[in-house]
């Protein structure tokens, strides 16, 4: 997994926040966290590669402001058939977003615009590549007071509002009845190869990146816009390697458990692999911070046998942590 340092992109600056903070290996876990200095957000993630033998999820974070608005970007990207196609959309998605002359006036079109070019130049950049990576995009974009969330592929977002988990976005899977239409109407098939595929091949009907199966496989967003209130207190961006195994409600329930948005990301990848998820994990929580709210402490609490497993973990993570440290010094 690979991180920014700071950059410019024309006449805005854009601070790019993701800090490493713990290693274990060759980037097998790292997390960090951030609060805004107005104190209007935090935000942590946390990412680990799991029981995969090599790392495809990658995620960006991007603060700046635009016209005396506060513009925070946040996504999570996770790659399939290698990580390439992660990695070009944490190093381009953004970038090419607040590029855009409609960005801060018509952010819908904006922002679809922007994924369909960013893919097509990531397909034109692989294009004498002898491989067929693909990626999702999930995407968290607050303006101001508004809330923008896009998504392509099984990547998910999640807010808590008022304690309740509400789904921001929709799962592309093959087996949707409204993306089976537009599969089939386009010219390709679902069919059933261990779990529901497009041409029996991708498990997810929307993507970035999967030249071979372009024509049915968009990368067109499906976009929500959410206006930001007293209520709404976290939102949690995560790879599927999360949502397998931890649902909607479980993930806020965890994140509204932890003061800090770092703290709330790492439990929530401790819990997936305490879980059983074969995936790699990756999870972003972005915490809002107004005067009215506060954490419930009558939050459900995980059953006493998983949180014994998520403890023992994240002290084996720890120790591993150290042990690498030692090594290297």
């Amino acid at each position: 997994m690979m991180f920014d340092s700071s950059a410019s992109v024309g006449p805005q600056a854009i601070v790019n926040v993701l800090q490493e903070k713990d290693r274990s290996g060759d980037g097998d876990y790292m997390s960090g966290g951030w609060k805004s200095e107005d104190g209007r957000l935090s935000y942590g993630y946390s990412s680990f590669r799991g029981r995969r033998a090599s790392m495809e999820d990658c995620c960006d974070v991007k603060i700046s402001n635009i016209n005396e608005q506060s513009v925070s970007l946040f996504g999570i990207f996770d790659g399939h058939g290698g990580s390439r196609a992660a990695e070009y959309l944490k190093d381009h998605l953004f970038e090419n977003l607040m590029k855009h002359p409609q960005f801060m006036r018509d952010t819908k079109l904006a922002i679809c615009e922007t994924y369909l070019k960013t893919d097509s130049d990531f397909l034109e950049a692989e294009r004498i590549a002898f491989r067929d990576d693909g990626s999702t995009a999930s995407t968290a974009i607050l303006i101001g007071n508004q809330l923008y969330v896009a998504n392509v592929g099984d990547s998910r977002v999640v807010m808590s509002k008022a304690g309740e988990a509400i789904a921001l976005s929709d799962d592309h899977k093959p087996n949707r009845s409204d993306e089976r239409n537009r599969i089939e109407n386009a010219g390709g098939f679902v069919m059933w190869a261990g779990t529901w595929r497009v041409g029996g091949v991708l498990a997810m009907s929307r993507a970035f990146g999967n030249r071979h199966l372009k024509q049915y496989v968009v990368a067109e967003p499906e976009i929500q816009e959410e206006e930001v209130d007293q209520e709404l207190e976290l939102l949690v961006l995560a790879s599927d390697g999360l949502w397998d195994v931890v649902t909607n409600e479980d993930a806020v329930s965890i994140a509204r458990m932890e003061e800090e948005p770092e703290a709330a990301a790492r439990k929530l990848t401790a819990t997936a692999f305490s879980r059983g998820s074969a995936d790699n994990i990756t999870c972003i929580v972005v915490r809002l911070h107004h005067d009215q709210l506060a954490v419930d402490s009558t939050s459900a609490k995980l059953p006493a046998f998983e949180i014994l497993l998520v403890d023992l973990y994240e002290t084996f993570t720890r120790f591993v942590c150290s042990f690498t440290s030692d090594d290297n010094s």
